[in-house]
């Protein structure tokens, strides 16, 4: 896009005013998000609109208001997406709006955003817009096909979606091996195995699982009834029951640390100080406890909280568990995005590799005469 299609921003106007820039923001957060909403996505969606207002006006000189103009979400695109220019990478951002978004701490640091970035904040807009009923420049085709073309570039340049490391039964097995008979191993074996084997639960789901919700069904055996997940803000799934099993070894570990914490009502997993147990966690805290225990049992990899979802799927692709029980417990709504967590580093557990195992050996090539 041409410099010259930018309103200048006038000489007293200060180019970034963070804390009135997110007061301006806060109405169209709340407007745009239902009661309802995950308090990650209200955060996410509250971060990414005060981000838009912040670059707005360092861009132009002058507050956003809705609709937003077309041209400026096509500037918002290449200012924030590296494309492959004559001498490398390059993007539009001019460098001193860049080190002002990153001084008022609205960037975590200097240059382009990754694709996935790019694309979430151009749908917090579009979604804005919706919420306004305004016209939606993010729908318009010059604005759908720059970040179609700004995926196969990416593409081209052999760039993905970086995903957490996957915790399958193995990487499972290293962490509970961590965990011993002390108040915080019980917590610590019963959430990891209540994370996975109740259907891969994300980070902020461990940490929301309540004591109401649990039904004892037997001698250590439990169903959880997740009665809040992201999957379920989109309405009700034909596909999935908010009935979680909790049975076996993932049973007699949260057994073993309620009884040991004394927990009959509340948040199941709870912050510790020594002896004395405390409130619930955080979903921060539940990635903590992963990542502590992957450091502790020596894995190579980048855990998280969501490596115990990927995980699930992951082993129950590799044992030959049929995708519709998965997505039943994971909440998956689309084929595409599950099989999307059998990760690429499983490629050799892929069953579908074997196929020509047992076949005839193929005849070896006669030697040439002499």
């Amino acid at each position: 896009m041409k410099s010259n299609t930018l309103v200048p921003r006038p000489d007293d106007l200060p180019a970034l005013a963070p804390d009135r820039l997110a007061a301006q923001a806060a109405e169209a957060v709340r407007e745009l998000l239902a009661e309802a909403a995950a308090a990650n996505t209200t955060r996410s969606y509250a971060s990414a609109l005060r981000y838009w207002a912040a670059w707005f006006q360092g861009r132009f000189g002058q507050p956003i208001a809705l609709p937003v103009p077309e041209p400026a979400v096509v500037q918002f695109v290449v200012d924030h997406l590296a494309r492959r220019g004559k001498t490398g990478l390059a993007w539009e951002l001019p460098p001193a709006l860049d080190a002002q978004l990153v001084a008022a701490g609205l960037k975590q640091k200097p240059g382009a955003f990754k694709l996935s970035t790019v694309v979430h904040r151009v749908a917090v807009l579009s979604a804005a817009h919706q919420a306004h009923k305004a016209a939606n420049p993010c729908e318009s085709p010059a604005v759908r096909q720059l970040l179609k073309r700004g995926r196969r570039a990416s593409v081209k340049r052999g760039e993905r979606p970086h995903k957490k490391t996957a915790i399958t039964r193995p990487e499972l097995e290293a962490l509970l091996a961590t965990c011993d008979g002390s108040l915080e191993g019980l917590r610590d074996a019963a959430l990891l195995l209540f994370g996975f084997a109740s259907g891969g639960r994300r980070r902020s789901e461990i940490a929301a699982a309540d004591w109401q919700d649990l039904r004892r069904v037997g001698d250590g055996a439990f169903v959880y009834r997740l009665e809040h997940s992201k999957t379920q803000q989109a309405g009700p799934s034909a596909s999935a029951t908010p009935d979680k099993p909790v049975l076996g070894r993932a049973g007699a570990a949260l057994d073993a640390w309620l009884r040991a914490a004394s927990i009959t009502e509340g948040p199941l997993f709870r912050r510790l100080w020594g002896a004395r147990v405390g409130s619930g966690l955080s979903p921060k805290s539940v990635a903590a406890i992963v990542q502590r225990r992957a450091f502790l049992a020596g894995l190579n990899g980048d855990f998280a909280g969501h490596s115990l979802r990927s995980g699930f799927i992951t082993e129950g692709g590799r044992q030959g568990i049929a995708l519709p029980a998965l997505m039943a417990l994971t909440e998956h709504r689309s084929v595409a995005q599950a099989i999307g967590y059998f990760q690429a580093g499983e490629a050799t557990h892929n069953p579908a590799a074997t196929l020509l195992e047992g076949a005839p050996t193929p005849p070896t090539p006669a030697s040439p005469q002499p």
